[in-house]
């Protein structure tokens, strides 16, 4: 199949999975995961309806931003404080903020910039080792703190299940996160605004909607297995 074919496939599963959670097609944002992918399908995906673009590398950003039709921008990979200014002026929402060091980093760059950045806290909710994001005990420190900042506003929470074929035990972590966006929601914290709940990917983006996801993170569902020896090619170009 195509991309044509492939994203006609994945919108189906997400209007169904959303119509089972009892909601709209409307009401879930569908990222388009494009690493290692280079500009001409991520302009064929765009030409075929995609309007958000996610990628994992500030560096795919950077190289890629001038090749690419208009589309919202996502850093959805784990971000360096040193890459933020290669990001800031590119992308809508930030996915992966997982210190308070970085949150001050996205504060400086953007008020350098003078905009305002939309952030997602990532909150490692399987206590994976191998994951990136705060712990659910750290959550609040990162939310508390929100309040000094005045460019930076945490928008919502995201996170990465564990790879497993116990779709059971991603639901529990796609629940528990659930419950605490949920939590944060019914709280008052000054620039704080539990808007997107952001989790799922191309092996559990179904089970993530039917769990509350409202925008998911699709890379190898729509453009094949990504393209490893095109990263090689890049590596020189690396920031």
């Amino acid at each position: 199949m195509g991309i044509k074919e492939k994203l006609e496939e994945v919108e189906r599963r997400i209007t169904a999975a959303a119509e089972k959670s009892g909601r709209q097609r409307e009401d879930i944002t569908l990222v388009a995961v494009t690493k290692t992918h280079p500009a001409d399908m991520m302009n064929e995906a765009i030409a075929f309806g995609i309007t958000d673009i996610g990628e994992n590398k500030p560096q795919e950003v950077r190289d890629k931003f001038e090749q690419v039709l208009p589309v919202k921008w996502h850093l959805i990979g784990h971000l360096q404080t040193n890459k933020v200014k290669y990001i800031i002026d590119k992308v809508c929402l930030i996915h992966s903020v997982d210190s308070i060091k970085l949150m001050d980093e996205i504060e400086r760059q953007a008020d350098k910039h003078d905009l305002e950045m939309d952030i997602l806290i990532q909150v490692n909710i399987s206590g994976e080792e191998t994951k990136s994001g705060v712990s659910r005990d750290e959550v609040e420190e990162l939310l508390l703190y929100a309040a000094k900042l005045k460019r930076v506003k945490i928008k919502g929470l995201m996170t990465i299940a564990p790879k497993t074929d116990n779709s059971v035990t991603n639901i529990l972590h796609f629940d528990n996160i659930r419950q605490l966006f949920i939590d944060i929601k019914q709280k008052t914290y000054d620039n704080v605004n539990m808007e997107y709940l952001s989790m799922g990917m191309s092996g559990d983006y179904e089970t993530a909607i039917e769990c509350g996801a409202n925008i998911v993170r699709v890379g190898s569902a729509i453009f094949g297995e990504r393209n490893y020896s095109q990263r090689e090619h890049r590596k020189g170009t690396e920031i």
